[in-house]
């Protein structure tokens, strides 16, 4: 009788990798904010610290990404070809709005092998209002006025409600909207407090202002450790 040595182990493939980081988005009147960290990780292993997570579009639009590096960075690619195909056959950009359904159906049309990703659209509308549009993997759409995704997004998300939102607040509009200059301060504060006890997100911050005149961007340096 055959006594086996050593169990055999079953070797599970994985298609999916958290690549951590952070993204959020701030809509205001007339103006939209998308921001997010550059670290891409695999556990405690830093890939590399300058990973763009949030991509343009077109001149009034910013996608923004979280999760696995590689399936978002396809899922812009997607984006990217079909809004130049819609350039090319009705010469002129593609809305907002348009994208954002575009994206939704994209996602749905993946739901039998879903890419692992929570995406943000961000832009401006036909009549120049700032949106944001929060998404599942499955396409799942909801407009928002502010919204964090990513590995420090329980820590980002309650600030943002009470910053942005108002939530908590005594004698606080609910419907009042920051200005430019409130949203990136608040941006900012997030991701500076986020890299204290979140360890995969940091090393830089990207920062996209869209408005009327287009896509405004401006890099600053978080923590390195």
């Amino acid at each position: 009788m055959e006594v086996p040595t050593e169990a055999h182990g079953h070797n599970h493939w994985n298609p999916y990798v958290d690549t951590g980081g952070t993204s959020l988005a701030i809509a205001g009147e007339d103006f939209v904010l998308v921001a997010s960290d550059t670290r891409q990780s695999d556990g405690y292993n830093i890939n590399t610290r300058y990973d763009s997570k949030a991509f343009e579009l077109s001149n009034k639009t910013v996608l923004a990404l979280s999760m696995c590096s590689a399936d978002g960075k396809r899922l812009y690619e997607v984006l990217e070809q079909r809004a130049q195909l819609y350039f090319h056959k009705h010469d002129k950009p593609i809305g907002t709005e348009a994208l954002a359904q575009l994206l939704s159906n994209t996602l749905y049309s993946r739901r039998m092998f879903p890419y692992y990703v929570f995406p943000i659209l961000a832009g401006i509308t036909a009549d120049g209002k700032g949106v944001a549009y929060s998404y599942d993997a499955l396409g799942n759409m909801q407009d928002v006025t502010h919204i964090a995704y990513g590995s420090a997004s329980a820590l980002v998300q309650p600030f943002l409600d009470n910053q942005v939102g108002f939530a908590n607040q005594r004698n606080a509009d609910p419907n009042r909207r920051l200005t430019r200059d409130q949203a990136m301060r608040v941006a900012i504060d997030a991701f500076t407090g986020s890299t204290e006890r979140d360890i995969y997100t940091g090393d830089w911050l990207e920062l996209f202002i869209i408005d009327a005149n287009g896509v405004h961007k401006e890099v600053r340096e978080l923590k390195h450790d």
